[in-house]
């Protein structure tokens, strides 16, 4: 049977294993006390002190019920063994060395157990009570060797259990600690996992959704003068191709704008900001949508949070735009010391309608809020607003 499986069963049966060690123990103190002597003679060694019968048994008898017992009630039996031993000392001036071995095993167990104040509050307590009784009943002195080398030892005993006990307090503090860690590091990983796949699906609304509102506009087109005006199907056509390729390649910079700057497949295309809002306006009038665009202020280079939500915004209003407005939209982007505005207004359409509401809305708000800014939309005066406010620094919040 391995180490380990010992020590397993003798904590699964303590009770068990106390009391088998408390008669072994006993037994073996009262063998060696009246059979062996330095002569190898029967009887008591010279040095020993004569006891009563009537002491050895009550000895014998507390010894074994506090080595017994002593995981479950260690402070009474300290006290009681403490008890007993002044009793004895007050009857015949000596201390019995088996309630003194009695005495330190319990003590040990008892600090063991409990926190340093108390441990030292009792023992020290029945330390000085039998110290004193050994002075005043006993025939040493004070300051004789075997009162000073009990309080002593009494001392180092009660020392090296709460010593003990620190260490097994500090160890056990540690290995909660490391299994809350390990338990925090999981929660760590699962809601990283949560965050990444929200921030894909965002990214994948904001790149699909205006490309497939294009290509169902000229679709639609295309099915309306396909009977009348067959020659205006082909440009339709061509624009919905083009439209599909986009996607595909907006699909593919996705994982670029995932991707950490430090892993090794890094795009070296540049994300997409207000830089290339030129080319996005381009694939709107291509597709139909007059935009007048109007920017004010200083263009400077902004964060990448900030600069790749403005451009998600500007995209998903002029889709909005498009998809249900008249064909005319107004942007304006203005440049100030500390922000850069974003301001959109379409006219809306017959028949659509303007809630403010939608995933398109609800994937700016959450853009703008992640860059530390703000976006307001909805109708004003018969007109569809989208207002944002995006800081010119990099104050990204969680």
């Amino acid at each position: 049977m391995a180490w380990g499986q010992v020590r397993a069963w003798t904590r699964r049966h303590a009770a068990l294993v106390d009391a088998v060690f408390s008669v072994v123990f006993t037994g073996l103190f009262f063998l060696g006390y009246f059979l062996g002597d330095e002569k190898g003679e029967h009887g008591p060694r010279p040095d020993q002190i004569d006891f009563p019968i009537a002491v050895h048994v009550m000895v014998g008898v507390t010894a074994v019920v506090c080595l017994s017992l002593r995981r479950r009630w260690p402070e009474r039996l300290l006290i009681a063994d403490t008890v007993v031993l002044l009793g004895i000392i007050a009857a015949t001036g000596n201390r019995h060395p088996l309630l003194l071995l009695t005495w330190f095993i319990v003590g040990y167990t008892f600090a063991r157990r409990t926190n340093r104040r108390r441990a030292w509050l009792v023992a020290g307590a029945c330390i000085a009570a039998m110290y004193v009784a050994a002075g005043l009943f006993g025939d040493a002195a004070w300051t004789a060797p075997d009162n000073l080398g009990f309080a002593a030892w009494s001392i180092a005993v009660i020392a090296v259990a709460d010593a003990t006990r620190s260490r097994r307090a500090y160890i056990d503090s540690v290995e909660e600690r490391a299994r809350r860690a390990e338990e925090s590091r999981e929660e760590e990983a699962r809601r990283r996992v949560a965050e990444e796949r929200l921030r894909i699906a965002r990214e994948l609304h904001d790149v699909v959704a205006h490309h497939i509102a294009v290509i169902n506009v000229q679709a639609g087109a295309a099915a309306h003068v396909l009977r009348t005006r067959p020659e205006a199907v082909g440009p339709a056509l061509a624009h919905i191709r083009r439209a599909a390729d986009t996607v595909m390649q907006e699909l593919g910079s996705v994982v670029g704008v995932l991707r950490g700057e430090d892993e090794p497949d890094a795009p070296t295309e540049p994300t997409r900001g207000l830089a290339r809002l030129a080319e996005l306006l381009d694939s709107f009038a291509a597709a139909g949508l007059q935009v007048e665009h109007r920017q004010s202020g200083t263009v400077r280079d902004l964060p990448a949070v900030v600069d790749l939500a403005a451009y998600r915004i500007v995209q998903e209003s002029l889709t909005n735009a498009h998809k249900y407005g008249t064909g005319r939209a107004a942007l304006d982007v203005a440049y100030t010391p500390s922000a850069v505005t974003i301001d959109v207004g379409n006219a809306i359409g017959h028949g659509a309608e303007a809630t403010g509401s939608g995933y398109g809305l609800v994937g700016m708000r959450e853009r703008a809020a992640a860059a530390g800014g703000t976006v307001t939309a909805g109708p004003v005066d018969g007109r569809f607003a989208v207002h944002a406010e995006l800081p010119a620094t990099a104050k990204e919040t969680p």
